[in-house]
């Protein structure tokens, strides 16, 4: 086979694979409600806030204030320190001091078989007293009505399952580009969308706010079916909706606020831990999911300047197709500009370097290193369900 022959059909394929992505997104997006629309629930069910933190000393406090200040009142708070090395237990114990309905629990052994934020939540959940647990992380900013709104559509739905999407925030614009291409990448790859639709297996969890009805989370097996899964919160949502809990997913942009990381670097860091498990570690489909990024999303950029026209108009065509599914996924899931597609064509090489990054150091160390503790990859393999 030719070159010519062989680009043109790549960009050809990739054309159609783009337009069938659109036209899924374009419907998907729109089952897909923003909690900002939903009213306030001045009554409800008690809700138990778990939140685990090892090492998190520098948004803790500002998250946890910002619970405590809302505006539903039916709340009590189990705050777990997971064998921290900084000042996050005295934060938590000072705050503790403040508030008679926050219990905080200090975990110093980790068990076998068990990743640590795992089976905090796991203690946490344990001593939980609400009829609904709702799981975050440590440095989640709330809105005052956030938990109130998200009660009221919890509620009116008869969920067994709620997960939130905040607002994503960088300080640095290559930061913010990285973070607008992984919502992208994101979006079209596991589809949210589809964990609103009835009739999908496909499920949805997002650390920031993972809300449970607890006797469906008891029922489901608790933390324990996802003990060595680094990407729990995406896991519990999933497990969730193949089971036939009643699952929603929801936007919350102006509700919900997190710092994803600081700088760039960190991001890579963080990706570390969960990429190759989203990949389910298998060597073929990390080379399945570079090839695709590239010729997707990276070679179009390159052919454009093709001196032979049908291959610089299919280039033409998937840029453009490109940044249309950018524009509306951008504008919907983020608060970012959809000029950031500027970018697109760097932070696509980035996200590839990500992919490779993370899959190398993990086979080099032969496991994750997450929060200070080491996780082996056969340990993590085993427990791939």
């Amino acid at each position: 086979m030719s070159l010519f022959l062989m680009v043109s059909s790549l960009l050809a394929i990739s054309i159609v694979v783009w337009l069938l992505i659109f036209i899924d997104a374009k419907m998907g997006l729109q089952r897909i409600d923003r909690l900002e629309n939903e009213p306030a629930s001045k009554v409800g069910p008690l809700v138990s806030i778990i939140v685990a933190a090892r090492n998190e000393e520098k948004g803790v406090k500002e998250s946890l204030q910002s619970q405590i200040s809302q505006s539903y009142d039916r709340l009590e708070w189990i705050l777990v320190n997971d064998r921290s090395t900084d000042h996050t237990p005295n934060i938590m114990n000072e705050i503790q001091s403040e508030n008679k309905n926050i219990n905080v629990i200090h975990i110093t052994d980790l068990p076998p078989g068990w990743l640590g934020k795992n089976h905090a939540m796991y203690v946490g959940a344990k001593q939980a007293r609400g009829e609904l647990l709702l799981f975050t992380d440590a440095d989640v900013i709330y809105h005052r009505d956030a938990i109130a709104k998200a009660v009221h559509y919890f509620m009116t739905h008869e969920l067994d399952h709620l997960t939130a999407a905040p607002n994503l925030r960088g300080q640095r614009l290559w930061l913010n580009s990285f973070i607008a291409f992984f919502m992208f990448g994101f979006s079209y790859f596991k589809r949210p969308w589809l964990a609103n639709h009835p009739r999908s297996k496909v499920g949805i969890g997002i650390g920031a706010f993972n809300l449970v009805r607890k006797d469906a989370y008891e029922r489901l097996g608790t933390h324990e079916i996802i003990k060595m899964r680094p990407d729990d919160d995406l896991m519990l949502g999933k497990k969730m909706k193949e089971m036939g809990f009643r699952h929603r997913m929801v936007t919350a942009l102006t509700l919900l606020e997190v710092e994803w990381y600081s700088t760039l670097k960190e991001a890579l860091i963080g990706l570390e831990k969960n990429t190759f498990a989203g990949l389910h570690y298998r060597i073929s489909m990390v080379m399945f999911a570079i090839f695709g990024v590239f010729v997707s999303q990276v070679l179009p950029f390159f052919t454009l300047f093709s001196l032979e026209p049908i291959i610089m108009y299919l280039s033409i065509g998937n840029i453009f197709l490109l940044a249309w599914i950018y524009a509306m996924i951008i504008k919907r899931m983020t608060t970012y500009s959809p000029w950031m597609f500027l970018l697109f064509p760097f932070t696509s090489m980035l996200f590839i370097y990500s992919i490779i990054r993370a899959s190398f150091l993990t086979f080099k160390r032969g496991g994750i290193i997450w929060r200070g503790t080491k996780y082996r990859l056969k340990d993590l393999r085993n427990n791939n369900t």
